[in-house]
């Protein structure tokens, strides 16, 4: 298991190279920084100064080495438009992105993999049917469509909950989050309800699936046949098995909570990175893109590596090709 981690890890920072190279050549095809950043008012010496300021006199590929030297320090470097490390900015902003990813995903798990368990289990039953008809709306229904009608049913039809800003925040055992005050969970349920239907709608199908699956193996007939109660035939049998594809699917719906929450952020102004990524794309503040984009491929990275181990830990198969593989 170490040395397939290690490979994973090498394999890792090949991808991170390449992303930060790929980012470097494609703002410099989109257009110079500077002519985003700098007033068109500006004088030629002003103009001189500022781009030597940024470091956008350089060659290209000496800025890219430039920042490479420091990456491997840690250091991504300051913001074109903030003047602040990018490390800093992002800190600042991850935590509000952190909170309504993790209320959306116990908001969609909680909700989906029972509603699609039994939609698996009776899959013929009016109920069953509706379920699967409601998903399918969810899926099918563009992310910012969803947001714009909960804030005209929640926020303006009927008034009962806030559709803008992260409200307010306390700090618990250092950590400073929304979700530790009654008025920052408030601001928080519909951005999170939002982000979550989609996530719902796709877990429902995929456990449905599963499940419809699982059901007709013959080990499942097997147990029904000798006695063993639904109850056991269903946590033990069943839903141990399905939890192979929905970890599969948790795990890249996860880093889309935190990566790809651009559109709800938006929507609702919830000061996360997500929203922050689009006023840096808008004047090309390169330090801040790249940085977001290689953190946004360590979690997918990272996710993906604990994915491969929960799979050793429920599927014992997997375990043992790993290991087999790693003795050759």
């Amino acid at each position: 298991m170490l040395s397939y981690i290690v490979r994973r890890v090498l394999q890792a920072l090949v991808v991170l190279l390449a992303l930060t190279l790929l980012v470097f050549v494609g703002i410099w095809l989109i257009g110079n920084p500077a002519d985003a950043l700098i007033s068109p008012d500006a004088s030629a010496s002003e103009r001189a100064a500022a781009i030597r300021a940024l470091g956008l006199d350089q060659p290209l590929w000496r800025q890219y080495l430039d920042f490479l030297g420091g990456l491997a320090r840690g250091d991504f470097g300051n913001s074109f438009v903030y003047r602040q490390p990018v490390a800093e900015i992002l800190a600042s902003r991850l935590p509000a992105s952190l909170e309504l990813a993790l209320a959306a995903f116990v908001i969609a798990v909680g909700i989906s993999i029972p509603v699609g368990l039994y939609a698996g289990l009776r899959p013929n039953s009016p109920v069953s049917r509706g379920i699967m008809g409601l998903s399918l709306v969810g899926v099918s229904v563009p992310q910012f469509w969803q947001g714009m009608v909960l804030i005209i049913l929640f926020g303006i039809t009927l008034s009962i909950l806030p559709v803008g800003g992260r409200g307010d925040t306390a700090t618990w055992l250092g950590v400073t989050s929304s979700l530790f005050t009654f008025d920052g969970l408030i601001h928080l349920l519909l951005p999170a309800l939002n982000m979550a239907l989609l996530k719902m709608s796709l877990l429902i199908r995929v456990t449905r699936a599963a499940v419809m699956e699982v059901r007709g193996l013959d080990y499942v007939r097997f147990a029904r046949a000798k006695g063993v109660r639904r109850n056991r035939i269903v946590s033990r049998h069943i839903l141990r098995n399905v939890m192979l594809p929905v970890v599969t699917v948790l795990g890249i719906e996860i880093g889309n909570l935190v990566a790809y929450a651009v559109i709800t952020e938006t929507v609702f102004s919830w000061p996360g990175v997500g929203k922050l990524l689009i006023s840096s794309i808008q004047v090309l503040d390169r330090p801040m893109i790249i940085a977001y984009l290689c953190f946004t491929a360590v979690l997918f990275i990272f996710l993906n590596l604990m994915v491969d181990i929960l799979y050793t830990l429920i599927d014992p198969r997997v375990r043992d090709a790993i290991q087999s593989g790693a003795g050759k």
